[in-house]
């Protein structure tokens, strides 16, 4: 297992094409920096004799210890193990970490494969499994890489003016196949090793093309990565002003577009199979939606946290309203917990022997994620008052002119240095606005995919009939 460093180490080997504000980067860029620390934490989290247990894991194909994002959940204790490990990793970094996309990403291949294999004969699953002992014995950092720009959302993948709008194969060859197009929203991706492909929906016969998954390194020949803009994210040079200067605002995402990128046969897991398109992407999103309940409490702890002290920074702690304000904070935080452990412990076994977690519940997760952040969030800007939005640079505040004049008017209770209110200031900017704000609603899909999942797991006509035995209805019958 790879230490933090050596991680740091390894993306030095590659030479991924990067760009940002139009202009080629490297991934020591400091505009990639924090990013890669809060993926650097995941590493030395396995070498930690407080977190090992939580960070490793024993491999079901080795027998060997190795680190638990590159594992396979082999019980209900591996999922809640997952979620506790989120949370640990979260309250250590304010930040996103990133590497769970990937992680879930190869939970639901390895199912998805092998439930292909016995329906259709194929040798998909033998193919993903030792591409798994290859990611476990390195212990790479893969990016899951799902969602296309998608275009026209009235229109299928095949009825786009433009056919690149999302990734398909272009060519099948005797060693391998093409793929054009691009992948978006790309959490961690230019400081990962490689990335897992896979369709963004459920595919129709006519877009079999597009039924696709498949590995390719981050450097791979045809494989350009746009960086993208993050609120505040020109402040990543200061030490203050950016809040959390070591691990910066959630996963450092990106546009990953691919140009006739040729992968090879035994790095190829779906290609065509269009109707186990539809199961990945379901397995897929109930794995990632069971993550929030883990990763989002452990921001949250940071979070309120950082209310309470700026509260009594500012001479209020005491105050009633404030209490009552960090108590509803807590609150909302533990039942996103809750129903990420619940999803976890209701988990099962699919055939391929790999647990899931409780779809229906995993979906619940994400849903409360739209709305318990926003309103943790609303009541740490009440708590902390105006000065996140309005403080002056770092610059003015270190200013031999101004700097001492800014000092003398930003201070609070006397007790605590102004530095302190400051950087407490910055971090609950940096972590409850714009960027991290709106990764709240939209990772791991739209409120609305969820709503879709709800409804179609409810068992709407089940409860129905529960209502009709009470009521002493009994429409069987009654149709007689």
């Amino acid at each position: 297992m790879m230490t933090g460093n050596e991680y740091r180490e390894s993306l030095r080997k590659l030479k991924p094409v990067i760009y940002f504000e139009g202009k080629r980067i490297t991934v020591d860029d400091p505009m990639i920096a924090p990013h890669v620390n809060a993926a650097a934490m995941t590493y030395d989290a396995a070498h930690d004799a407080l977190t090992e247990d939580l960070a490793t894991a024993t491999s079901h194909i080795s027998g060997e210890k190795i680190n638990r994002w590159t594992h396979i959940h082999q019980s209900q204790e591996d999922l809640v193990k997952k979620v506790k490990l989120l949370r640990m990793v979260a309250q250590r970094t304010g930040s996103c970490f990133q590497r769970c996309v990937g992680w879930d990403a190869l939970n639901a291949l390895y199912s998805t494969t092998y439930d292909m294999d016995q329906k259709l004969g194929t040798d998909y699953h033998q193919r993903f499994v030792k591409y798994l002992e290859y990611v476990q014995k390195s212990d790479i950092m893969v990016a899951g890489a799902m969602t296309d720009p998608k275009g026209d959302r009235g229109l299928a993948p095949s009825q786009q003016a433009d056919p690149d709008l999302f990734v398909h194969i272009t060519e099948r060859r005797e060693d391998g196949i093409v793929i054009r197009g691009a992948k978006m929203h790309m959490t961690g991706m230019v400081n990962s090793h490689e990335m897992l492909i896979m369709p963004t929906a459920a595919m129709k016969e006519e877009d079999r093309d597009y039924a696709v998954s498949c590995a390719i390194p981050v450097d791979a020949p045809g494989v350009t990565h746009v960086f993208g803009r993050q609120t505040n994210d020109d402040r990543k040079k200061c030490k203050m002003d950016q809040g959390n200067c070591m691990y910066g605002i959630v996963g450092g995402e990106a546009i990953t577009i691919l140009e006739d990128v040729f992968v090879p046969w035994d790095k190829v897991f779906m290609a065509g199979e269009y109707e186990f398109s539809g199961s990945l992407v379901e397995r897929f999103a109930t794995l990632h939606r069971q993550n929030y309940g883990g990763c989002k409490s452990g921001v949250s702890d940071v979070v309120t946290g950082a209310s309470a002290a700026m509260a009594e920074y500012n001479g209020a702690g005491k105050a009633s309203h404030i209490k009552d304000k960090l108590i509803e904070m807590m609150h909302l935080t533990e039942s996103l917990y809750c129903c990420s452990v619940a999803c976890s412990a209701e988990g099962g076994k699919l055939p391929s022997g790999a647990y899931y977690p409780d779809p229906m519940l995993g979906n619940i997760v994400k849903q409360n994620v739209t709305r318990n952040i926003y309103e943790i969030d609303r009541l740490s800007h009440d708590i902390a008052g105006g000065l996140i939005a309005t403080l002056p640079s770092e610059q003015d505040f270190e200013d031999p002119e101004i700097g001492g004049k800014l000092k003398k008017y930003l201070a609070g209770k006397a007790d605590y240095p102004v530095e302190d209110r400051y950087r407490m200031a910055r971090l609950l900017e940096n972590m409850t606005g714009g960027t991290a704000l709106v990764e709240s609603m939209h990772g791991a899909g739209s409120p609305q995919a969820q709503r879709i999942m709800m409804y179609r797991m409810g068992n709407l006509p089940m409860k129905v009939k529960l209502a009709q035995d009470l009521a002493g209805i009994d429409r069987e019958k009654e149709k007689k």
